[in-house]
């Protein structure tokens, strides 16, 4: 059996993520411009709850400040920062349940964004391997099956015994159902209340990675030494 993880709301939450990232942005703009912190990290917090858009485009306007070479330094300096970041307290417990399964990162986003987000968690030490689905090219990102079947040819195993935890089901299980991989669906984060077709949905649905037991596994006909 092989284990696959999302990142994203599934290991930790992304939206710490964010706010980390957001912090950067405010300690840049303070240093550039001596725009104060709290400002901009506040108005940048309460402009998320209202949906994500072009956040540092209307920070800047709205401070009379915006140009197109700072957006895109503000937009360097959220993607490039050292995220203060955590494992969820569920996703630590399940990954020292497991620890004598193989176990892998697959996750679409931005490569350099990515990789600080598994480094800050200390991922590298315990995943036999990370894919950033983008290192591959955008086609390759998910729903397309290419990561999953290179952690098959890099396991010599079947999809029948690889299972793969993730959040959401517009793109996670769509592509790799068909091919016999494992899925389960953990209901957190953004997507939590998403609804879709049955062939988007996993096998299985978990509210928590503590919910992920030997005992779920076999459910879905994988034992720990398949």
């Amino acid at each position: 059996m092989v284990l696959v993880f999302d990142l994203d709301d599934t290991l930790y939450d992304e939206l710490t993520f964010v706010r980390s990232g957001f912090r950067a942005v405010s300690a840049f703009l303070e240093a550039e411009l001596n725009f104060p912190t709290e400002t901009s990290f506040q108005w940048m917090i309460e402009r998320l709850a209202a949906g994500r858009g072009t956040i540092f485009d209307d920070l800047l306007r709205t401070h009379g400040i915006y140009s197109k070479r700072l957006v895109r330094k503000c937009v360097s300096v959220y993607r490039g920062h050292r995220p203060d970041i955590h494992l969820s307290e569920a996703a630590a417990r399940c990954l020292e349940r497991f620890r004598d399964v193989p176990k892998y990162i697959v996750t679409d986003g931005n490569k350099i964004v990515q990789a600080n987000k598994i480094k800050a968690l200390g991922l590298t030490e315990v995943m036999k391997d990370c894919f950033i689905t983008h290192r591959y090219g955008i086609r390759h990102a998910k729903p397309s099956p290419y990561c999953f079947l290179k952690i098959c040819e890099q396991e010599d195993v079947p999809p029948q015994t690889v299972v793969y935890i993730a959040d959401n089901p517009k793109k996670d299980f769509v592509g790799i159902k068909p091919l016999g991989f494992k899925t389960i669906r953990l209901m957190q984060g953004q997507h939590r209340d998403l609804r879709l077709p049955a062939e988007y949905e996993a096998d299985r649905q978990i509210m928590s990675l503590d919910e992920l037991t030997e005992e779920v596994l076999e459910s879905l006909q994988l034992t720990l030494d398949s």
